[in-house]
């Protein structure tokens, strides 16, 4: 990883001796004491360095040099504060007394407090040190002392909210209402070129200009340009880079004390001539005059985001100030709903100027956020919102990675007012899962959350054909992004087929299906097959089989959250879906295989949960079980049918369970056995697996047991399969073990028909012998003697 001569500074720097070490001490302790230090001081301080960072163990540096790397912290130099801070750092903590020095902090020392921080009484100090340095005229220290102070306090917010008092906060909340609302509206002295023209005149103060080139007739903000800056206008950007957070952390504490002698009024000389409010703003406590002066600091925003920008750089700038502006005008509603009327008007003239540009579409977000929040409280239609968000935004922008992580992650932090405030949501399921189907791995997580929100008695057929078909979206989408990118006359290679089909109208409905904004228009189409014959070649495209592996996870999701809120006739209907579907994929063997293990398993849990589905929906069961070429195709599937038809079809599960049902299952299986056991498979086909064909045993068994007339028939069957196989190898079985397995499974079923009576108990036992509770049932004899053989197996 690092050169050779890097290693072997490094090696010298961990087996450094103790006495050369501290040799080295008294050398740089001599040359910090100098009245100046040079480049072999600084060189020193890069050796301190690497030796204290190269091992894990920390060094302790003797108090008196320490002492003087506290003084450097304060060097008029740059290069000595980082330095001295990284040394430190990688030494014992430092506490507050140790950094009590007369100078205020710079950006180096706060950031080395901060590091080091241990306990809440480290932040407090911190706090009280940097609040001090707020509360200094500028003319009490160096003018880029409070550059750094905002940011490190932001941080400390972050990491202990709670280590500022009452007091503190005031004095926070009035700093900030200063610098967003009162800075300077003249250019800073930027750095003079030099030059014949160079003079006292061209130092004169411009006032700012806005972003079009105009001069500002307002109060000065971010989106402001000049030369240069004033360091209130610095202030001003970093108040407002750390408003939301300051009012997201303090908003629920509010001052009611008056305070008459604020100087934010007195020092203020600008008055806005656009949100300029009544003089009884200067009589409101602190913490709501900075939510006043947020709302018109924003609202100033706002109208300044209107202006054509010079430079894209410009643009982009006023998209991300209009996006911190509302989220906290969003904030400040929250915490103060009388606001909300006075913001509603401005919100609402921003969605519609920016609902047409989705170059705009991050900013509309936290509009829509807005309108979740508070359009209930103004009585607001918000339709057009929705329809942008969840129609326009996924159908035009699918493959915009930012915007599909902040949709979805807006959906994840708000899914349970979207549910209760945003009913038709649920209808846009396939729409949203177009990000799924572009983007399937950095998207999976997200819609694991929120796919049971799109679940509901409405929604599940639809929902889970389209999750089925998700790779088929996949593979469109691909082909719309192709189309839309390449002209209609240029060959694009291997997936000019597809290309063409997806361009060829006699084919369109079928796509156009796929790409639907809303469900509700059919649960799926009717030429599923004619599809993925069109999309053949797309099954091995990176995004679809990244798609085809996602799947199988959210049909878990949807099949664990459709049995706590779906009846019986909803299950019938899936279990119908599942047998048809399960023929009806894209052409992914990986896919298909896992697909029919998912059905299995939630077919089997179905059933189990309501046992009279395989009654009622015994005649598609047994259409399905009845052909042979299923138990090539689909084995997995198959075996959990047959399964499924054997355990439950049965009076004590379905009254409705009649003897001539059971007599049709039984020969719709016999019909199976004894065909796939007197032939070879097909060509091209492996032979059916022992699981199958012990299922379809089992099953014939269990149908005898409850309908003696067929037992004979079974014992027939059993003794004949004992025969044949004793001849040797047989064509329907090419592992001689597996065929052992098989006779073993036949006789002992042959065995337990020759008592009718046993089979049915044994086939078949009653829900109290495979749950049994005996040893917790205190009224039978069972746990004593559980207790005695316990005791004389641990005798001694």
């Amino acid at each position: 990883m690092y050169s050779h001569a890097s290693e072997s500074l490094i090696k010298q720097a961990r087996e450094i001796q103790v006495s050369e070490l501290q040799k080295f001490y008294s050398r740089l302790m001599k040359m910090l004491q100098g009245k100046e230090l040079g480049h072999d001081t600084v060189d020193s301080l890069q050796r301190l360095h690497l030796i204290l960072s190269a091992t894990k163990y920390t060094r302790t540096l003797p108090l008196e040099l320490q002492k003087r790397f506290v003084a450097l912290l304060s060097s008029p130099a740059e290069q000595h504060q980082v330095l001295s801070a990284a040394v430190l750092r990688e030494t014992l903590p430092l506490t507050g007394q140790e950094l009590n020095y007369n100078h205020q902090l710079n950006s180096h020392a706060a950031g080395l407090l901060l590091s080091q921080a241990v306990s809440k009484g480290d932040l407090s100090s911190l706090c009280t040190q940097l609040l001090r340095n707020l509360e200094s005229r500028p003319s009490e220290g160096p003018t880029h002392s409070l550059m750094h102070t905002l940011p490190v306090l932001n941080s400390v917010l972050t990491h202990s909210p709670e280590c500022l008092s009452e007091d503190q906060m005031t004095l926070v909340s009035k700093k900030l209402v200063d610098w967003l609302r009162y800075a300077s509206v003249m250019q800073g002295v930027g750095t003079s070129s030099g030059g014949f023209f160079t003079g006292p005149r061209s130092r004169q103060p411009v006032p700012i200009a806005e972003l079009d080139g105009s001069v500002s007739g307002d109060f000065f903000t971010v989106l402001c340009v000049g030369q240069g800056f004033t360091e209130d206008q610095w202030m001003n950007v970093y108040s407002f880079s750390m408003l939301r957070h300051w009012l997201l952390t303090y908003h629920s504490s509010c001052s009611t004390t008056v305070d008459a002698d604020d100087r934010s009024e007195v020092d203020g000389s600008v008055v806005s001539m656009v949100s300029a409010t009544s003089s009884s703003s200067r009589l409101l406590p602190p913490k709501e005059r900075l939510r006043e002066k947020a709302f018109q600091y924003c609202q100033r925003l706002i109208e300044q985001s209107d202006r054509k920008a010079h430079k894209k750089t410009d643009t982009e700038l006023q998209k991300a100030c209009l996006v911190e502006a509302v989220c906290i005008l969003d904030c400040v509603c929250v915490e103060d709903a009388s606001l909300v009327y006075r913001t509603f008007p401005c919100i609402k003239a921003l969605f519609g100027r920016l609902s047409s540009e989705l170059s705009y579409a991050r900013v509309l977000l936290p509009i829509a956020q807005f309108y979740l929040n508070h359009g209930e409280i103004a009585a607001v239609d918000c339709e057009n919102v929705w329809k942008v968000v969840f129609g326009r935004f996924p159908t035009e922008l699918f493959n915009d990675p930012f915007l599909a992580h902040e949709l979805l992650r807006f959906l994840r932090l708000n899914l349970e007012s979207i549910e209760l405030r945003v009913p038709q949501y649920t209808r846009y399921f396939p729409n949203l899962l177009k990000f799924l189907a572009w983007d399937s791995p950095a998207m999976v997580d997200d819609f694991v959350d929120l796919l049971p929100s799109m679940v509901t008695t409405g929604t599940a057929v639809e929902l889970l054909h389209t999750l089925l078909d998700l790779p088929c979206l996949s593979a469109t989408l691909v082909l719309q992004h192709r189309s839309t990118c390449l002209p209609i006359s240029e060959p694009v290679g291997r997936s000019f087929v597809s290309l063409d089909a997806f361009r060829n109208p006699s084919f369109r409905g079928l796509f156009l299906f796929l790409l639907r904004t809303e469900a509700g228009s059919g649960d799926t189409m009717d030429r599923l097959s004619t599809l993925h014959e069109l999309l053949v070649e797309a099954a091995d495209w990176p995004r679809v089989t990244q798609c085809a592996r996602t799947v199988p996870v959210l049909l878990h999701v949807f099949f664990n959250t459709i049995v706590t809120i779906a009846d019986e006739k909803l299950l019938a209907h899936l279990i119908l879906v599942m047998l048809e579907r399960s023929s009806l994929l894209l052409n992914i063997p990986a896919y298909i295989k896992e697909i029919h293990r998912v059905f299995s398993c939630h077919l089997l849990r179905l059933c189990k949960l309501h046992p009279s589905l395989v009654v009622n929906q015994s005649h598609e069961l047994l259409e399905f079980a009845g052909s042979t070429a299923n138990v090539y195709s689909k084995e997995e599937l198959y075996t959990h049918v047959v399964w499924v038809l054997g355990e439950y079809l049965s009076v004590s599960c379905d009254s409705r369970c009649s003897v001539s049902l059971i007599t049709s299952c039984f020969e719709a299986l016999e019909a199976v056995l004894f065909e796939i056991t007197s032939s070879a498979p097909p060509t091209g086909k492996v032979c059916p697996a022992p699981k199958v064909i012990n299922t379809l045993m089992s099953a014939l068994a269990k149908l005898a047991s409850r309908s003696h007339d067929l037992i004979p028939r079974v014992s027939l069957f059993l003794s004949k399969l004992r025969t044949v196989t004793r001849s040797g190898s047989v064509a329907w079985c090419s592992d001689e073990e597996d065929l052992v397995a098989i006779v073993t499974r036949g006789e002992e079923l042959w065995s337990l028909l020759k008592a009718p009576g046993v089979a049915q108990s044994v086939l078949t036992p009653p829900p109290h012998v495979i749950a049994p509770q005996w040893h917790r049932d205190t009224n039978v004899a069972l746990p004593l003697q559980l207790r005695a053989l316990t005791s004389l197996t641990h005798s001694q």
